[in-house]
């Protein structure tokens, strides 16, 4: 996919807070234990940022916490959508946070994990990684000129940490899997990969496991960083389009689910690293986390713009629901309700089951379209996707171009029958 960002069961142990990193929990399944709307009232309250957000909310206590774009982490009261307070951090933000022992953490766009105190947003410290970078490549996409490095637009997110058991975990654009001491910003080991590491880590019974742009998922002990194993996806190497894991994995019932840009979704054995099945999606990336629950695995794509449900023991599809425009949004599961939202500007509730569509809610910006980008039934103009410079800076131009329809990249969290999810309009939505 020539697809920007300017500008992130065995058994688990959960966190403080059952709903406080990104995809809901340690194990990244994807499961609210609240029940979301199944029918749209309307939009309860809108908060405004001052850029772009690509990362997800995270609730807890009451409050929901999100980064931005503009460089800043905001805690907002869930029931007003009224600002608590807010941190400035050095470059924009595409990182989720994660909640623990009253302490947020997020990885900045340095390439550092900071850790904030949740009641007023005060720095607590900052572990400084040896650097941060986007995934890159020669001839990347297809893109010329082919001599030279580009830096892939589409590396969205940066890594969403998660704290199990007194540590951070966390990957970098340095290649790095690191656990630093949650109290006081120590590290306490690294893992090198072969590439940037950008997805987030699920943690389950003492294993870290995390997936990078090399291709491989790694399974690491989570006291010591001591690899337990490795799974090797596809390769590309001569664009690196469909190559690497954008997608974290989600950890249930003794199985990680994942998917990634060499277009299949995989299920791998948790103790072994031996692959269960795959599931091949015609070449469009599968940058969505998992979603899994009572059997079935869901999933998003790029090009085909679809959501996926999966049988989880045989992977044998159970669904298509077609959204006509890219999936990069991880799907959420609330009672037998699953949200995500689109490219197009849309956040979809279908039924878990049928994968009949409930109802939609359409950004302002994407029903304007002052770009022409959206054709009457939601799908992409492509006509208005026409290249500009006819290099790699198109990349960066379709970035923009989504935003102006409001794109949603962000992952919805589900709280007491409200669904919050951010937009590419700036916007984090609280809608029932």
């Amino acid at each position: 996919m020539k697809c920007f960002a300017a500008l992130i069961a065995l058994a688990f142990t959960l966190p403080s807070f059952a709903q406080s990193t990104f995809h809901g929990n340690n194990a990244r399944d994807g499961v609210y234990q609240s029940a979301g709307p199944s029918k749209f009232t309307g939009v309860k309250w809108a908060f405004k940022t001052g850029a772009p957000i690509v990362a997800s909310p995270v609730i807890a206590g009451g409050v929901i916490y999100i980064s931005s774009l503009d460089t800043h982490v905001y805690a907002i009261d869930q029931a007003t959508g009224k600002e608590k307070w807010k941190f400035k951090s050095a470059l924009p933000i595409a990182s989720s946070p994660a909640i623990a022992d009253g302490n947020l953490f997020f990885v900045s766009s340095t390439g550092a994990l900071a850790a904030l105190d949740l009641a007023t947003g005060k720095p607590k410290w900052v572990f400084v990684a040896d650097y941060e970078r986007r995934f890159e490549a020669k001839n990347l996409h297809g893109y010329s000129p082919k001599q030279q490095t580009i830096a892939d637009a589409w590396d969205i997110y940066t890594s969403s940490p998660a704290v199990s058991n007194g540590k951070v975990f966390f990957g970098t654009g340095d290649g790095g899997v690191y656990a630093v001491d949650a109290a006081t910003g120590l590290l306490q080991w690294k893992f090198q990969t072969g590439n940037v590491v950008h997805g987030s880590p699920a943690v389950a019974n003492g294993v870290v496991y995390i997936g990078g742009y090399d291709s491989r998922l790694y399974a690491l002990d989570a006291a010591t960083g001591q690899q337990k194993w490795m799974f090797q996806a596809g390769l590309d190497p001569a664009i690196n389009n469909q190559v690497g894991f954008q997608s974290s994995p989600a950890v249930v019932d003794g199985v990680v689910y994942i998917g990634s840009r060499d277009a299949h979704v995989y299920a791998i054995d948790a103790i072994t690293g031996i692959k269960k099945w795959d599931y091949p999606t015609s070449k469009s990336w599968v940058n969505t986390t998992p979603a899994v629950k009572d059997g079935l695995v869901y999933a998003g794509t790029s090009d085909s713009s679809r959501m996926m449900a999966f049988d989880a023991k045989t992977g044998r599809l159970r669904f298509n629901f077609e959204t006509k425009a890219y999936v990069f949004s991880s799907p959420a599961l609330a009672g037998n309700t699953l949200y995500f939202g689109s490219h197009n500007g849309k956040l979809y509730a279908i039924d878990a089951t049928s994968g009949k569509q409930l109802w939609a809610f359409q950004t302002d910006a994407s029903k304007a379209d002052t770009m022409k980008l959206l054709n009457p039934d939601g799908s992409l103009n492509h006509d208005s996707f026409t290249s500009v410079f006819g290099d790699f800076q198109d990349m960066y131009i379709d970035f923009f171009r989504f935003t102006t329809i409001g794109a949603i990249f962000s992952s919805p969290a589900v709280s007491d029958g409200v669904v919050y999810v951010g937009s590419t309009d700036g916007n984090l939505y609280a809608l029932h």
